[in-house]
Formats: C-alpha cells, sequence, structure tokens
C-alpha cells in the first residue's frame, strides 16, 4: 500500500518543551517533524498534533508549533491520541492513512499506532522523526507497531509517495524545497 496525499493525515505526537532534551537525538525529531509539517501544508495534507498533559511537561515545542493549525491542537491525558482526545473528529481525523511521527516511540505513539490499527485505519510511521529517550525504546517500540501493521517509513518515502510523479511543478518545487 502506498500512502496518498489525498487519504493521509500528519499525525504530530508530543514534541513538547519540557520533554525534548530528554529524548535521544530530540533536535533531530523535532527537525524532521517540522519538515514534515512543512511538507503536509505544501501538499494539502491535514495535521494534527496531540500535546501529553502540558501543564507537566510543557508546550508544543515553539518554532514546531508556529507551524500548527490550532485547530488541530489537542490536549490529552491517554497516552494514546486515540482515547478520549476526539482525534477522529478533528480536521483530517476521518481520513483512512496515518502518517506519524513524536516521542516517546514506545510509549505515546505507539499506543496512539495500535488504536489506529484497531480503528482501522492505515499508518506509516516515519523513523527519523520518532523518538525515545533511550534509543532500545525506540528500537523496540518501532518494531512493535511494525509487527501489528504499521510500516516503517523514511521521510523521502512520504514526500514521493504524496508526490505520486514527477515532470510537474508541484514535484519541481517539493524536489527543490523538501529533497535536495
Amino acid at each position: 500500500m502506498l500512502m496518498r496525499a489525498k487519504d493521509s493525515t500528519l499525525l504530530v505526537i508530543d514534541l513538547q518543551e519540557r520533554l525534548l532534551p530528554a529524548i535521544d537525538g530530540g533536535a533531530a525529531v523535532i527537525e524532521q517533524a517540522s519538515w514534515l509539517v512543512r511538507l503536509a501544508q505544501r501538499l494539502q495534507v491535514p495535521v494534527i498534533a496531540t500535546e501529553q498533559y502540558p501543564k507537566g511537561l510543557g508546550y508544543t515545542e515553539a518554532g514546531l508549533h508556529e507551524l500548527l493549525p490550532g485547530e488541530g491542537l489537542r490536549e490529552k491525558i491517554h497516552f494514546s491520541a486515540t482515547a478520549g482526545a476526539g482525534l477522529f473528529d478533528l480536521p483530517g481525523g476521518e481520513r483512512r492513512q496515518f502518517v506519524v511521527c513524536g516521542t516517546e516511540t514506545h510509549v505515546c505513539v505507539l499506543q496512539t499506532v495500535m488504536g489506529l490499527l484497531a480503528a482501522g485505519r492505515e499508518v506509516f510511521v516515519v523513523d527519523e522523526a520518532v523518538g525515545s529517550r533511550r534509543p532500545r525504546d525506540k528500537a523496540l517500540g518501532l518494531a512493535r507497531m511494525e509487527g501489528a501493521g504499521a510500516v516503517i517509513v523514511s521521510r523521502e518515502m512520504v514526500a514521493f509517495e504524496w508526490l505520486e510523479r514527477a515532470g510537474t511543478e508541484l514535484f519541481r518545487e517539493i524536489s527543490r524545497g523538501f529533497i535536495r
């Protein structure tokens, strides 16, 4: 199965200011997630973002927060964004494909992905745009999600599958602005 822009929603999970310093490669995860958000917006893919208990973990990292649509940002208390946060009621929540990034891979990302799969969604987890405090937890989380039916992808896979074809002005723009 391929990712299609018209069928996809980008889901950004808990990239919060107080949690990020503890994440292995946290700055890179933010950079990759921001890249995905900008790409999604350019290709008119809805973006939903969550914040896990922001009173304790802080709010979404400031640079990323500036990119996010206000109507797609939800606070949550459950580890899974599919439990109690009204995820499927948000703009883009009705789509069949979810491209997922965020933290922590083995906790909130994992539990959300399991909830999405249980709800019958196709789920793609962007390897370089997820993180955990410990690399082993990230690896175990990715392996478990893949075993459950999620597809582990790279950001370029997302870009090229959302684009579908070369030879267009949009392809040239994305190639110059995002791929090179």
